[in-house]
């Protein structure tokens, strides 16, 4: 089956973002550029990477569709639970976490399970009804203070409109809106929102985090109209970038097809970064050096070896090494085949 570059080319853009925002984020509060580029990427970016996630989530279709996905999505969880608690424990000197407790970036992946199960049943209800019902469960769930963090509740149920979004749009939806008028459009209204951000950057983190309730935010009058003119924004920006976006192959767009490895692998070595503070940040132009950083560390991430060692890892096989150490023998056997 053909890959979609319009696909590829998105992801590994998302991606970098995730990335990038994660690097950025001890500059925030101290430097007004990496305010408002945290702000700005905050907004759309997780919101984006779910929408494209449900562009390609099939729904129940197969007997065996429920143990696909634990293979995929929680095999993995628990895995990389275990070794984020290590990193934390052994080399941050944090605390532990429990397996209901998804450490940073892991929320991903339960939100992930859920959302392709909510989708059993929401894929039943006519388009603009479901995902109008999701956008209201999203909204309405913040008043629920006992679901936040834990089992990745919250932020399943906030960001589940985007997935349904993604499930539902098309390849021809997405495409009508690429010409020169609308990305032009597009362009202004991403400027302008960094411009705002830049001004006065005012959107709660943890709204933008979607994990805790109104309560735990203290936004319990506010909460619903603050998510609900989040949601306004993040739709609008999404689909600006996604017009954005080119179909064209570029060399690096092999890169999106390994966002996974990206996502599960980056928070590591993050953490490591972090914890043995090898970036100095000192003014809002170190933002430049780091978005280097965060494109290299996407690059390398992708990168063949990395894709080899961390197969059984984040996949559960080993196709890549076994075809590594054939291809080796093969080059053995026809050495030793070589007259002299």
């Amino acid at each position: 089956m053909q890959r979609e570059t319009y696909f590829d080319n998105a992801k590994l853009l998302f991606i970098f973002f995730v990335v990038f925002g994660h690097l950025i984020q001890p500059m925030k509060g101290n430097f007004e550029l990496a305010d408002a580029l945290y702000q700005w990427i905050y907004i759309f970016h997780i919101p984006a990477f779910v929408l494209i996630s449900g562009f390609f989530a099939s729904g129940a279709n197969s007997p065996n569709y429920l143990k696909k996905l634990t293979k995929k999505l929680l095999l993995p969880y628990l895995l990389f639970q275990l070794i984020y608690n290590l990193v934390y424990v052994f080399i941050s000197a944090g605390s532990y976490n429990s397996l209901y407790d998804p450490h940073w970036t892991l929320w991903f992946l339960l939100s992930l399970f859920s959302w392709h199960i909510l989708l059993i049943w929401f894929k039943k209800i006519p388009a603009i009804l479901g995902i109008t019902l999701a956008f209201l469960i999203g909204s309405l769930i913040g008043f629920m203070p006992l679901i936040g963090h834990e089992f990745s509740l919250s932020r399943t149920f906030v960001f589940f409109p985007f997935f349904l979004m993604g499930y539902w749009i098309s390849k021809n939806q997405l495409y009508q809106f690429k010409n020169m008028k609308y990305q032009f459009v597009a362009i202004g209204f991403l400027a302008v929102l960094l411009v705002i951000s830049y001004l006065k950057p005012m959107i709660p983190v943890d709204l933008m985090f979607g994990s805790q309730s109104y309560v735990a935010m203290d936004m319990l009058t506010t909460g619903i109209i603050s998510r609900l003119a989040l949601y306004g924004l993040s739709v609008l920006m999404v689909f600006s970038v996604l017009i954005l976006i080119p179909r064209k192959r570029f060399s690096f767009t092999h890169l999106g097809q390994y966002t996974l490895y990206v996502y599960l692998l980056h928070g590591v070595l993050i953490q490591i970064i972090r914890n043995e503070e090898l970036l100095q940040l000192n003014q809002n132009l170190d933002i430049i050096p780091l978005a280097v950083i965060s494109g290299a560390m996407v690059w390398f991430l992708s990168s063949k070896w990395v894709l080899t060692f961390t197969q059984p890892l984040i996949e559960g096989k080993a196709t890549r090494l076994q075809e590594c150490l054939d291809g080796r023998g093969n080059k053995l056997t026809y050495r030793r085949e070589k007259p002299d």
